[in-house]
C-alpha cells in the first residue's frame, strides 16, 4: 500500500487506508436523474467512489446537479479536452480522471492542474495499454509492460515538475500479466496512491475471474489502494465483485459470504438449487455474516460448524446450523426457510 494518501470527497486512498471500491456509471451523464438514480444503486451496494464519463459541455452542466445530490464523491472522467476538465471542476467533482497523452498537450495539462490546484481536488493519472502514446507503440510491441510503466513515470514526472502531488495513478491493460508486472514495477519506484484494475476485461463471470486473478495478485503483495473492477454488466456486478476479491484475501468485510460445496456423487439434496436460492435470499442482507450451504455428511458438518450459520445436506433432509451448533433437522424442501428463520433471529437480537 502507498505511503502517500489523498482524499476524494471523504475518501481516504492511499496511506494505511481501507482498500476502497469504486465503479463507474454506464448512464448519459447529460441525463442528471437517471445517472443519480444508478449512483444511489451503488452506494446501496457499498460503492464507496464513481466515476461519470464527462464527454461535452451539457455533460458538464449536468454534472453539477450530480455532485450536488449524488450520495457519493464523484470523480469527473475527462479526454481530449482540458476545457472540461476545469467545467468539472467547476461542477464541484471530487476528483478527475485524465489521460496526460491525450488531453492536449503540456499547456492544456498544466492548466488542468491549476484549476485542480486551486480546487483542491485530487486527479488520477489514468494510462491505459489501448492509448499509449505514438512514441511508445513500438516499444508496446517489443515489452509492453514497460513501455505502460515508463509512460505512467513520464506522467508523474511532469506533475512533480509542476509540484503537483494531490494525485493517484493507474496503469491497466486487458491483460492480467501486463496489468500485474505494471502495477508490480510501479509500486517499487512511486509512493503515490494505486488504482487497480483490468480494464475490458469482460461480462460477468469471465471479468470477475480476470479482475479476482490481477486485482487478487497485486493485493495479495501489499500493492493497490482502491479498485475498480470493469465488467460489461450492471455497475453493481462490478462492486459485489471488488467486495468478494477483498473479502477473499482477508482485507475487507461487507454483507454476507456464501460458501458452498462443489456437488459430487456423494450429494443426496439438490445442493445447487439450495445454494442458488440462499445467495439470493442473501442478497438483501447488510451484515457481514458467513453462511455455509454442504451437500453432504463428509466435510459438510465441519465446515457449517465453522460458518456462523449452514446447513449440511444428508439423505433428503439436512441439518441447520447455527454459531457452530446443530440446532434443527428437516426435510431438504425446508432447509433454506429453516436456515433464514435462525438468520433472521439472531439479527433481530
Amino acid at each position: 500500500m502507498s505511503k502517500i494518501v489523498i482524499t476524494i470527497g471523504d475518501v481516504p486512498v492511499g496511506g494505511g487506508a481501507p482498500v476502497s471500491v469504486q465503479s463507474m456509471t454506464n448512464t448519459d451523464t447529460r441525463d442528471a436523474e437517471s445517472t443519480l438514480s444508478q449512483i444511489r444503486s451503488l452506494a446501496a451496494y457499498g460503492c464507496e467512489i464513481v466515476r461519470v464519463a464527462v464527454p461535452d459541455e451539457e455533460a458538464a452542466a449536468a454534472l453539477a446537479r450530480i455532485t450536488a445530490e449524488s450520495p457519493l464523491p464523484v470523480v469527473a472522467d475527462v479526454h481530449f479536452k482540458s476545457t472540461l476538465a476545469v467545467l468539472a471542476l467547476e461542477a464541484g467533482a471530487s476528483g478527475l480522471r485524465i489521460n496526460p497523452g491525450n488531453i492536449g498537450g503540456r499547456s492544456k495539462v498544466e492548466a488542468v492542474v491549476e484549476a485542480a490546484r486551486s480546487a483542491g481536488t485530487p486527479i488520477r493519472i489514468g494510462v491505459n495499454s489501448g492509448s499509449l502514446p505514438r512514441e511508445r507503440r513500438a516499444q508496446q510491441q517489443r515489452d509492453p509492460v514497460a513501455a505502460l510503466v515508463e509512460t505512467t513515470l513520464d506522467f508523474v514526472q511532469l506533475f512533480e515538475d509542476l509540484h503537483f502531488y494531490n494525485f493517484k495513478v493507474s496503469a491497466k491493460s486487458s491483460s492480467v500479466p501486463e496489468t500485474i508486472g505494471a502495477n508490480l514495477a510501479l509500486a517499487k519506484q512511486i509512493d503515490y496512491p494505486l488504482h487497480l484494475g483490468v480494464t475490458e476485461a469482460g461480462t460477468v463471470r469471465a471479468g470477475a475471474v480476470r479482475s479476482a486473478v490481477g486485482i487478487g495478485a497485486l493485493l495479495s503483495q501489499g500493492v493497490g489502494d482502491t479498485i475498480r473492477v470493469s465488467l460489461t454488466a450492471d455497475p453493481v456486478e462490478e462492486v459485489r465483485t471488488g467486495y468478494e476479491i477483498l473479502r477473499s484475501l482477508g482485507l475487507r468485510e461487507r454483507g454476507p459470504s456464501l460458501i458452498s460445496c462443489p456437488t459430487c456423487g456423494r450429494t443426496e439434496i439438490d445442493i445447487e438449487a439450495i445454494a442458488t436460492e440462499v445467495e439470493e435470499r442473501l442478497g438483501d442482507l447488510k451484515q457481514s455474516i458467513e453462511v455455509a450451504v454442504m451437500g453432504c455428511v463428509v466435510n459438510g458438518p465441519g465446515e457449517a460448524r465453522r460458518a456462523d450459520f449452514g446447513i449440511a445436506g444428508g439423505r433428503g433432509e439436512g441439518l441447520v446450523f447455527a454459531r457452530g451448533e446443530p440446532v434443527r433437522k428437516v426435510p431438504a424442501a425446508q432447509l433454506v426457510d429453516a436456515l433464514f428463520a435462525e438468520i433472521e433471529k439472531y439479527l433481530s437480537k
